[in-house]
């Protein structure tokens, strides 16, 4: 990726990253890094690859694969950051989900020794699942709150806002935020815990009335 960007600055992922504005956002913001944004549908994003390339900021990439196979995208050591926005909590099955210990190991293969894994999210199963998974593994917690614009964490990323991100402000919906380091060492375990689902997403629409629970 050095002859992509023409430069060694630090390599950060935006898995997920649907129309990619929080990519493009984040590269506006610090010039100093490179920012890949991954998505296995093109048309999403072509907004932000197109807004990228208009403003010239040659420190933005966009790839388009299933992130069930990123490791082979990347070599060892050489990303430092992974951004979760907004993904699919997934609440069917754990291995699918972004913040799960199938996804760290994936990660584990191309992230720096403690590389930085930032989540943000509206869904409160994703933040729970996640606060386990972390708890269960004795991960390094960073940052961490339940409402992430009313908290005090004072960070410029705080102004960068993606259009689902500002659907789920609209409707009244606190936004998640979880920022922990992934070490190297260790076998990780899957937290073996009941967590009740979002009953606001379009998921097995004929018992959203009733209480669901899911590992």
């Amino acid at each position: 990726h050095e002859n992509f960007f023409k430069n060694n600055n630090p390599i950060v992922l935006e898995l997920g990253c649907g129309r990619g504005e929080y990519t493009v956002g984040l590269g506006r913001m610090f010039p100093d890094k490179n920012f890949i944004a991954v998505d296995i549908k093109g048309a999403r994003m072509w907004s932000g690859a197109t807004e990228s390339i208009s403003e010239g900021l040659t420190n933005v990439a966009f790839l388009r694969t299933n992130i069930e196979i990123i490791e082979r995208f990347f070599a060892e050591g050489e990303v430092s950051e992974i951004w979760l926005t907004f993904s699919d909590p997934q609440m069917k099955k754990a291995t699918k989900r972004l913040t799960s210990t199938y996804f760290m190991n994936r990660y584990r293969q191309f992230l720096k020794p403690d590389g930085i894994i930032h989540v943000k999210t509206d869904s409160n199963f994703m933040f729970t699942y996640t606060r386990y998974m972390i708890e269960e593994n004795k991960l390094p917690v960073l940052f961490i709150t339940e409402d992430l614009y009313h908290s005090n964490l004072v960070d410029d990323i705080l102004g960068i806002k993606t259009y689902y991100e500002q659907q789920w402000l609209d409707r009244g919906l606190s936004i998640k935020y979880i920022k922990f380091a992934l070490p190297q060492d260790g076998v990780l375990k899957e937290p073996d815990v009941e967590i009740e689902l979002d009953s606001y997403r379009s998921y097995n629409r004929s018992k959203r009335s009733g209480l669901q629970s899911s590992k």
